[in-house]
C-alpha cells in the first residue's frame, strides 16, 4: 500500500471538556515571514543603488566571505522556523529586503534549505534601493496558481510626474495541500523622516492591501487569506486598525474581516525589532475570518510567535537582547534587525 508523503508532522493532544477526553491528530503546516536585512549579493548592479548597500560599502576582498555567511545565517533561521512543532521548515516563507532572485537562489542552496525544494516567486520591484519581496514555498506542500506585483503609487505632493519609488505588494494564490489560499507580501514605506511625516505613504499601502484583499473576497467571502510583512507599523497603528480593520479579539472578527493575533503581543510589550530602548511590532501575520472557525476539517489558525530565539538577539553591550543585526558599521557575523514571525495552520486527520 502506498502512503502519501508530506512534508509535516501529526502532532497529538488531548481535547478536555466536562463529559470526556479525546485524542484527535493533527496536521500542521508554518507561515513566516522574515526581513532578511539587506541580503544583496557583492556584484555592483549599475541598473539599482545598490552602491549603498552595506556589502557594497565593504572591499572588494571581503564581499564575497560577508555574503556567503549571511547566507548560512539566513538559511539557519529559516530552516528552524516552526520546526520544533513541525519538524521541518516552514510550508510558505514571505521575505524581504532581498536584491533579486539570484540571492534567493544561492539562499536556497545553503545546506539547512537544500534538500526542502523550495520555489520561488519574486518580481523586481522599482524601489529606489533596489529590494523586493518574494515568496518561497516548499513544491510538494504549495502549488501556486496565479500571482501577481501590485505597485504601491505614491507622488511627492500629488504631483504625477513625481513618483515615490517603492515596494510592490506581491499576492500568490495557490493550493496549500489541496486547499485554496491567497498570500500577500507586504513591505511598506518607512517611518524616514519620522512616524508622523511618513505615516501617509503607509496608509497608502494599507489602502492598497484592502483594495487586494477586498478582491479577494468579492470573489469568495470566504476566501483563506493572509496578508503578512514588515509594514513599519505597529499594530495598533492607524494604517492597521483604520484601514485593514484588523481586529485583535477574534470572536469580534466576522465574514470579510481580518484577525491579527500580533496584537495582543504588541500590547504585552513583545516586539519584533527595537530601537531607542522600545519595541515595535512591524512584522506581522493578519489572517482572514476563514482561518478561525472552530472545526478543522479543513486548515484553520492555531497560534502565532514571534520567532526570537537567543541566538537571534544581541549577545552583550549597549544593545543586548535587541535583534543580532547584519550590518553595523560593517558586518558583525549577526543575522538581521527584525526577529521573524510566524503562524500554525492546523487541520484534523482522520484515525482511520
Amino acid at each position: 500500500m502506498k502512503f502519501k508523503h508530506y512534508l509535516l508532522v501529526i502532532f497529538t493532544f488531548s481535547a478536555l471538556n466536562i463529559w470526556a477526553q479525546e485524542e484527535k491528530k493533527y496536521k500542521v503546516n508554518t507561515i513566516a515571514f522574515y526581513n532578511l536585512e539587506n541580503l544583496y549579493d557583492p556584484v555592483d548592479d549599475t541598473t539599482i543603488n545598490d552602491e549603498a548597500s552595506p556589502i557594497m560599502e565593504m572591499g572588494e576582498d571581503l564581499r564575497e566571505d560577508v555574503y556567503k555567511q549571511k547566507l548560512a545565517n539566513m538559511a539557519k533561521v529559516i530552516s528552524e522556523i516552526g520546526k520544533d512543532v513541525t519538524g521541518t521548515s516552514p510550508a510558505i516563507v514571505g521575505v524581504s529586503e532581498i536584491e533579486n532572485r539570484k540571492v534567493l537562489e544561492d539562499l536556497l542552496n545553503q545546506e539547512p534549505l537544500l534538500h526542502k525544494d523550495y520555489g520561488i516567486v519574486q518580481f523586481d520591484s522599482p524601489d529606489r534601493r533596489g529590494i523586493d519581496v518574494a515568496l518561497l514555498y516548499q513544491k510538494k506542500l504549495f502549488t501556486p496558481t496565479n500571482y501577481k506585483a501590485h505597485p504601491l503609487l505614491i507622488y511627492y505632493n500629488n504631483d504625477r510626474t513625481k513618483r515615490i519609488y517603492t515596494r510592490d505588494q506581491l499576492l500568490v494564490s495557490g493550493m496549500l495541500d489541496g486547499e485554496k489560499m491567497h498570500f500577500i507580501v507586504n513591505h511598506w514605506p518607512s517611518r524616514s523622516g519620522g512616524e508622523a511625516r511618513s505615516r501617509s505613504k503607509r496608509m497608502k499601502a494599507a489602502k492598497l492591501n484592502k483594495q487586494i484583499i477586498d478582491s479577494l473576497f468579492s470573489e469568495d467571502p470566504y476566501a483563506k487569506i493572509i496578508t503578512m510583512g514588515d509594514f513599519n507599523d505597529d499594530p495598533t497603528s492607524p494604517s492597521v486598525k483604520e484601514i485593514l480593520k484588523a481586529k485583535e479579539d477574534r470572536e469580534d472578527v466576522k465574514l470579510k474581516e481580518l484577525y491579527n493575533p500580533m496584537e495582543a503581543m504588541h500590547n504585552k510589550g513583545i516586539g519584533t525589532l527595537a530601537w531607542r530602548d522600545s519595541w515595535n511590532l512591524f512584522d506581522q501575520m493578519i489572517l482572514s475570518q476563514e482561518f478561525l472557525k472552530k472545526e478543522y476539517s479543513s486548515y484553520r489558525f492555531y497560534k502565532a510567535g514571534v520567532f526570537n530565539k537567543s541566538y537571534l538577539a544581541t549577545p552583550r553591550g549597549r544593545y543586548k537582547g535587541y535583534p543580532y543585526r547584519s550590518f553595523v558599521g560593517g558586518f558583525t557575523g549577526g543575522y538581521s534587525d527584525h526577529f521573524p514571525v510566524f503562524v500554525y495552520l492546523i487541520k484534523e486527520v482522520s484515525n482511520q
